[in-house]
């Protein structure tokens, strides 16, 4: 993983739980120091139990747009090159199209959206200024790959994750900055639970249409993040990676 002696600075947004722990653990595991950032003390507290010396706990809402400037330069001020990127914090509705309000779908387009734009434009900047590259890994979902019912605004957020994917790989790929996306099929976190558990027909129409028979583990996502983080993929950028078992192209 590493070509020098620097050990390597990650930032994993919404790592205290699902499928950011399992990144930021794949992370520490490979000498990655790595800064969690979530909502939930407690939920950091469990992972920097959990993780150790390796992990860095921080506690912000990233829907304080105006503040996240100020923390990006506290982190590269105390820490220095920030190397990785990964956007994974994310929140879901599970609601009927017209039941879903003008708020509910801004809020979950804020969250998914715009904290992702304004995180990795300041992370960005660092970067360029260290002069020392960087990778950017976005998460975004099976939602972005085909429809599904009852999510209309995180279908919406997802899709443009990938969007701005491609659009930051062209632009930032020639400076140094590779950008790719991971697109998780169905795994077993608390989020799908909460959208399986109780929906026997969504859960068989799951299980049905993916080749490999079962919910992906958060793991499977970690060992594509931390591939796409490292010089294995130095020529990889702009892809949308699935993780899926095949739910993508199950028939």
């Amino acid at each position: 993983m590493q070509t020098n002696n620097r050990q390597k600075i990650a930032i994993v947004t919404g790592g205290g739980s699902g499928i950011g722990l399992a990144i930021a653990e794949k992370f520490v595991q490979n000498d990655i120091l790595t800064i969690i950032i979530g909502r939930d003390q407690h939920k950091l507290d469990c992972a920097k139990q959990k993780l150790g010396e390796r992990c860095i706990p921080v506690r912000y809402d990233l829907n304080i747009l105006a503040e996240i400037p100020k923390l990006v330069t506290d982190f590269t001020q105390r820490y220095g090159q920030i190397d990785i990127l990964v956007n994974n914090a994310g929140i879901n509705l599970k609601k009927e199209f017209t039941e879903v309000t003008d708020e509910e779908f801004k809020n979950i387009q804020l969250t998914n959206v715009t904290t992702v734009f304004a995180l990795s434009r300041e992370v960005v900047k660092c970067m360029l200024e260290k002069k020392n590259g960087g990778t950017i890994i976005n998460i975004s979902s099976m939602a972005s790959q085909y429809g599904l019912p009852k999510v209309i605004a995180y279908t919406a957020s997802k899709s443009a994750i990938e969007g701005m994917t491609r659009a930051m790989a062209v632009e930032l790929s020639p400076l140094g900055i590779r950008v790719n996306c991971i697109a998780p099929g169905f795994i077993a976190t608390d989020m799908s639970a909460k959208a399986l558990n109780g929906d026997l027909e969504r859960l068989q129409k799951v299980m049905s249409r993916t080749p490999m028979g079962d919910l992906g583990q958060p793991s499977d996502v970690a060992d594509a993040a931390l591939f796409l983080a490292s010089d294995a993929a130095k020529y990889i950028t702009g892809v949308i990676l699935p993780v899926d078992g095949g739910n993508s192209i199950g028939f």
